[in-house]
């Protein structure tokens, strides 16, 4: 795709990240040998493939911008074939752009994920890390519970002890711990 490729796709990705953690994608730009204009220019890119009546739509643009991924995995739930595709990215070698698509191509879902072989530690309560850990990693922690914020790049997982982890797309941005409600009678 011209104008697009797996490092713009990663500014594009930046560009939400940016509205939570606005330092850690300052610190990610000079690795990606870019700056605040040029994610700007790669984001505007990607909405206008969006926008454009002839640019392929779903998996087919993803495939465009991105190349052949890493890896394919046929799936099946109840009586729909998926299909679950990887590719590695620049700016996160631990971790996949993953995308799940349905038939005709449509993409059904879309975040990162951990790469096979990945040095990250697991997640702990207690322990988890930026742009290290991602929504698999802390879904499946004792007492987690996943809470959809309704915004389709973002999740939350709350965790026993009051914290609550955000995510953009799949990726940990922060924990914090929920401050307590003075007055409230729990019943």
């Amino acid at each position: 795709m011209r104008g697009l490729a797996r490092r713009e796709f990663c500014l594009v990705l930046l560009r939400r990240m940016a509205d939570v953690r606005p330092d850690l994608v300052a610190a990610a730009l000079p690795q990606l040998s870019a700056d605040r204009a040029e994610a700007r220019a790669a984001h505007r890119r990607w909405q206008a493939l969006h926008h454009a009546p002839r640019a392929p739509r779903g998996l087919a643009l993803r495939t465009a911008v991105l190349g052949p991924p890493e890896s394919l995995e046929d799936r099946r739930f109840g009586d729909l074939d998926v299909q679950l595709r990887r590719w590695p990215l620049p700016l996160w070698p631990h971790l996949r752009w993953e995308v799940l698509s349905g038939p005709g191509g449509s993409v059904l879902h879309e975040q990162l994920c951990r790469a096979p072989g990945s040095p990250v530690p697991p997640a702990a309560a207690g322990g988890l890390r930026a742009w290290e850990h991602v929504l698999d990693d802390v879904v499946g922690l004792p007492g987690a519970v996943p809470v959809d914020p309704g915004v389709p790049t973002r999740w939350e997982v709350h965790l026993p002890g009051g914290v609550q982890a955000s995510f953009v797309w799949g990726l940990l941005q922060r924990s914090d711990s929920a401050p307590a409600v003075s007055g409230a009678v729990v019943r």
